[in-house]
């Protein structure tokens, strides 16, 4: 079950990042639930100095998933474009 987890809470934090950062255009679902996990992971490390998974899905937990995965975007769109959009 928990893969499972991992797929449509990432998809969805995916999804939302990509609109916040104005790049759901470009991206697909499969982008989008890799932007989501890989975004979890550095949001943990960033915000919490490791995983985010030892704790349950909380609101904070989704938060901090989210601004990593921001984070990650900017990242990716200021290596790809030389700016941040």
């Amino acid at each position: 079950m928990g893969i499972i987890l991992w797929l449509v809470v990432g998809g969805v934090i995916g999804w939302l990042a990509s609109i916040i950062m104005r790049t759901d255009a470009q991206q697909g679902i499969f982008l989008n639930i890799i932007v989501g996990i890989v975004g979890a992971f550095l949001g943990g490390l960033i915000i919490n100095g490791g995983s985010i998974n030892s704790s349950g899905l909380t609101i904070q937990s989704f938060l901090v998933s989210l601004l990593g995965a921001i984070i990650l975007l900017a990242i990716v769109n200021l290596v790809r474009r030389g700016s941040v959009r």
